[in-house]
């Protein structure tokens, strides 16, 4: 019997104890892989990879547009200027969900569809597109959840100086309203970022995603930028209807120290600071983790002027939480090009036990730990699981079908996972599979496939769900793991 077997024997019996035989209740014992009556399954994709269709219909140009012509930054040269041409195909994405029993889409809208330069009147068509996709999935019985930003910021505003600019906030906020009249009338629920943690730090410090600028003092200042935007778009589609449900995105991973020296202790509670709480706790409570950056140099490195603490503050009516894989935190005291900053180092693949064919680890305790972890910063809001998912590059067979039991293996592990920590008290309402379809993956371009449906690129874009949506139809259905 194991430890959790003897806790929930041993109260069983205790309250047989308390009250006659034939009036006690018998504890329901917890069977792991099942779901709470009522949880949310679906699936994720994002606007630049899945929609294709870059500049039909007055759409703008974004970072990403420019970002994938530079020589060498994509994968075999890759653009996500076709990708899955969901802009023209989005039905057979509806049909898609319904027949994996799914009643919840997570998807992007993109902005430079809306404002084409990211200032001024909106582009009616491109709301149209959204609202065509609305109705297709309110008619399918499939709740829509749109995330607003999903790392495509318009060229012209980065020509204007990108997230480490403040006014990129005035201008988010200004979109942010623009949508929430549009579609707040059948769009409840809305997500404000996607991973601003990622699309900051690879664009901004590390240059290897878009707008590729290895700056790590833009990067800070890009950090607070988007926290006043998190505040500022959240207030402004709250001033429109104070009804929408409004979250955001944030990607977060298990900070495990490389050894038990102190040293390396501190360095991983450093990298949960920055990695884990910069985002999330900053705009749940308009304050930095303490500990990051040099207290008397912070207001300055940031651009934190008075009063930034009420202007990016917001009560986020639920969170979406992003899960792949763990991180190794070792004391490295690395110079930061921050002046008085020193970074640990962090390895994100490690160990010899088995990856996925993105080499990522594969590890679902870690999905209990940091969902634990994070439910002790956001406390009792509702939590949805916004990605989680692995590439396994395997193709048809030679009758069409795509056998992937890995993909279900670790889908399964994680699940699994899942459904410990919610009978654990973590409140996690949804789960969205990462993802829906195989797509455009950044810089890897087309060479990861993480879809629970085969996309054919060099056959119109074809969809065949692979054996692994088969069996998370089955999963979504039953409310429980097969």
């Amino acid at each position: 019997m194991n430890r959790r077997e003897l806790l929930t024997s041993a109260l069983a019996l205790g309250a047989a104890t308390l009250a006659p035989a034939a009036h006690a209740k018998k504890a329901k014992k917890f069977v792991e892989g099942t779901f709470p009556e009522g949880f949310i399954w679906g699936a994720a994709t994002a606007a630049y990879q899945v929609e294709g269709a870059w500049n039909e219909d007055g759409k703008g140009e974004s970072i990403w547009d420019r970002f994938t012509l530079v020589p060498g930054k994509i994968l075999n040269g890759d653009t996500g200027r076709v990708a899955c041409d969901s802009y023209h195909k989005y039905l057979e994405d509806v049909a898609l969900l319904k027949a994996m029993n799914l009643k919840s889409y997570r998807f992007s809208t993109a902005w430079t569809r809306i404002q084409p330069d990211g200032t001024g009147p909106a582009n009616q068509k491109g709301l149209d597109y959204y609202s065509r996709l609305t109705d297709a999935l309110l008619e399918a019985g499939i709740r829509p959840l749109p995330t607003l930003y999903h790392w495509d910021l318009p060229q012209e505003l980065e020509d204007r100086g990108g997230w480490p600019v403040r006014d990129t906030a005035q201008r988010f906020a200004d979109y942010a309203d623009i949508m929430a009249r549009a579609l707040g009338d059948r769009i409840e629920n809305w997500s404000l970022f996607n991973e601003s943690k990622a699309f900051t730090q690879i664009g901004y410090w590390q240059g290897a995603w878009a707008p590729g600028r290895k700056d790590p003092l833009a990067f800070f200042k890009a950090t607070h930028t988007v926290n006043l935007a998190h505040g500022m778009g959240f207030k402004a589609m709250k001033a429109v209807n104070p009804k929408l449900k409004i979250g955001s995105v944030f990607d977060v991973s298990p900070q495990i120290a490389s050894t038990e020296s102190e040293a390396d202790k501190a360095a991983a509670v450093f990298m949960d600071k920055l990695s884990n709480l910069w985002f999330v706790q900053s705009v749940l409570t308009g304050a930095y983790p303490e500990g990051v950056l040099p207290a008397d140099r912070q207001n300055e490195l940031l651009g934190f002027l008075p009063s930034d603490d009420k202007l990016m503050q917001a009560d986020l009516d639920f969170i979406g939480i992003n899960y792949y894989s763990r991180t190794r935190v070792w004391d490295a005291q690395k110079p930061s090009g921050v002046p008085g900053l020193l970074l640990p180092d962090t390895e994100w693949a490690f160990g010899d036990h088995e990856k996925t064919d993105f080499g990522w680890d594969i590890y679902p305790q870690g999905f209990y730990d940091i969902l634990k972890r994070m439910q002790a910063v956001t406390g009792s809001r509702p939590i949805e699981i916004t990605e989680n998912g692995a590439a396994y590059n395997v193709g048809p067979d030679a009758t069409g079908a795509i056998h992937d039991p890995k993909r279900i293996a670790y889908y399964k592990g994680h699940l699994d996972a899942l459904s410990r920590a919610i009978h654990d008290g973590v409140p996690v309402r949804g789960y969205h599979a990462w993802s829906l379809m195989d797509n455009f993956e950044w810089a890897a371009g087309y060479s990861q496939r993480f879809g629970l449906t085969y996309v054919d690129f060099a056959n119109d874009q074809k969809r065949t769900i692979k054996d692994s949506g088969k069996w998370y139809a089955q999963v979504a259905k039953a409310n429980r793991t097969i």
